[in-house]
């Protein structure tokens, strides 16, 4: 099906690109913040066994994640505030113009760490945006390997973003950040989380309305560009919810 966004704009409804990574019951997933693979788990209670294969009548499992471990996931100010907000009751729109870009990350050196961090900075950024303004932006780090798909994060020191990120997110009008990294921030940084707490502007002036995706896949065929995005996330009540953002080229009439 076709939607117009105007009488000279489209998209196809059936041509989406899911740039999400989903969870499945096996170590084949990535991983950080230290937590163990996902779960899936028949039940079995009074008899019940929640397998077909083990001779049950139904499958019917539990499930145990990590919703900022495991996976593709959604976040808000919630992540680090005080006060209690979910994602569900701050994400009001689900769709939204979005900019792809793609970043090698600069290798510095941090004499207090005494290691070579990877990092996205404010230059590389701006000159990635160009000068565009844009409703969400999803930065894709490069070399784009596979093994993102099945990578555990934990210990690794990961790709961040410079603090001074910020600005130019502001700049362009971002309110919805995508990155395929486990944080926008650095792994260890003595509970700091400076990007997000920026980029929220909490606790000074909270950013109820913008969100920030982790850990999404990009593949490499999609192109840089503009795109229109559906944020779609599952209904959870908490700071951070399971997601799969779903890319979908604007084409001319």
């Amino acid at each position: 099906m076709q939607l117009f966004l105007s009488p000279l704009e489209y998209i196809e409804t059936t041509a989406g690109m899911d740039i999400s990574l989903p969870l499945s019951n096996t170590d084949q997933n990535p991983r950080a913040w230290y937590v163990d693979s996902p779960r899936f788990e028949p039940v079995r209670a009074n008899g019940f066994i929640g397998s077909i294969a083990e001779g049950g009548s139904v499958n019917f499992r539990d499930v145990f994640f990590n919703p900022h471990g495991h996976g593709t996931h959604t976040e808000c100010v919630g992540h680090i505030s005080e006060t209690v907000f979910t994602v569900d009751k701050t994400l009001k729109d689900t769709f939204f113009e979005t900019l792809l870009v793609s970043i090698k990350p600069e290798e510095i050196w941090n004499a207090a760490a005494k290691t070579t961090d990877r990092v996205i900075t404010a230059n590389q950024l701006r000159n990635a945006i160009a000068g565009r303004k844009t409703t969400a932006l999803v930065i894709r780090t490069l070399p784009n390997e596979d093994r993102k798909k099945i990578t555990n994060y934990s210990a690794t020191n990961p790709t961040f973003l410079e603090l001074a990120c910020v600005e130019v997110l502001n700049d362009a009008q971002v309110e919805h950040l995508l990155v395929d990294l486990p944080s926008v921030d650095r792994e260890e940084d003595g509970g700091e989380l400076a990007v997000h707490h920026a980029f929220w502007q909490y606790p000074e002036n909270p950013q109820h309305h913008k969100t920030i995706t982790e850990l999404v896949f990009v593949p490499s065929e999609i192109l840089d560009g503009n795109y229109l995005m559906n944020l779609q996330t599952a209904h959870f009540v908490n700071d951070a919810t399971p997601s799969r953002p779903i890319l979908f080229a604007i084409k001319q009439v």
